[in-house]
């Protein structure tokens, strides 16, 4: 993709030391913006905040981004920045994958927290600043679960559901503000974190991880599963000039899903 031009612009992306997040900050450096994230993990910040090349360009900060009180006074903290260009709301854990009626209170209520009441807090406290720029553009990280139907992951896939009621509510409300709101959904994505969902599955299922990769797999058009850098690369366009008259829509990155079960 050709180079988009977001020099200076600044961006909040939540739970961004690795993964989704951290590609999509890694891409809007390298098209000239400034990115403010957040990550619950010390160790993965210091090793950002080491690199020479993310030295003035990510300011990186150590935060539960399911606690409001921890989100609010960040927010506070970042105060003197007056404004900002977008936010991407990318927290998210995968929550147990287990049949409803063996899911603990706990872990629902943990899945809910974390994958929506954090969009929900991050949105609130970053309306304002986008409002002072008088534009703006905001993500939320979905899922091809939140377009699906998906068994044995019931909390996760109501966190993700929600989160696309909350986009298309969120661009209805600021429109006016030349605010657009948009969401992406990415189908099975490469690393450790799907990698633990295909174990969990397996150890459910009695089968092999093997088998159950395959499976996911064979549930997509293109039979593979999608790379961060490619749902970086959708980001990095929608929080971009070119993308002035998208907002409200809810785009799949996962390589056409036909089934979930």
């Amino acid at each position: 993709m050709a180079k988009l031009d977001l020099k200076n612009k600044k961006f909040i992306i939540s739970a961004a030391a690795e993964g989704i997040g951290f590609a999509i900050a890694d891409k809007i450096v390298s098209n000239g913006g400034i990115v403010f994230l957040t990550d619950i993990d010390q160790e993965k910040i210091n090793k950002i905040k080491s690199k020479k090349k993310y030295k003035n360009k990510i300011f990186a900060t150590k935060l539960n981004c399911s606690n409001h009180e921890n989100v609010k006074s960040y927010f506070d903290s970042i105060n003197s920045i007056k404004k900002i260009d977008g936010l991407i709301n990318n927290v998210g854990i995968a929550g147990p994958t287990k049949y409803l009626k063996d899911i603990s209170i706990k872990d629902w209520k943990e899945t809910i927290d974390k994958n929506l009441n954090s969009q929900f807090y991050f949105s609130k406290y970053a309306i304002p600043l986008l409002k002072k720029n008088k534009r703006g553009s905001i993500i939320n990280i979905s899922s091809t679960a939140g377009l699906f139907g998906f068994p044995q992951r019931s909390p996760y896939t109501a966190s993700k559901w929600a989160i696309i009621g909350l986009t298309k509510t969120l661009a209805m409300e600021l429109g006016k503000d030349n605010i657009r709101v948009n969401s992406i959904c990415p189908g099975s994505v490469s690393g450790e974190r799907m990698n633990r969902v295909v174990s969990a599955k397996a150890k459910l299922l009695k089968s092999s991880s093997q088998k159950i990769k395959k499976d996911f797999e064979s549930m997509v058009s293109l039979n593979s599963f999608v790379d961060k850098e490619d749902i970086a690369s959708i980001a990095v366009f929608l929080l971009s000039d070119k993308s002035k008259n998208i907002s409200g829509q809810i785009i799949s990155v996962d390589g056409n899903t036909e089934r979930m079960n």
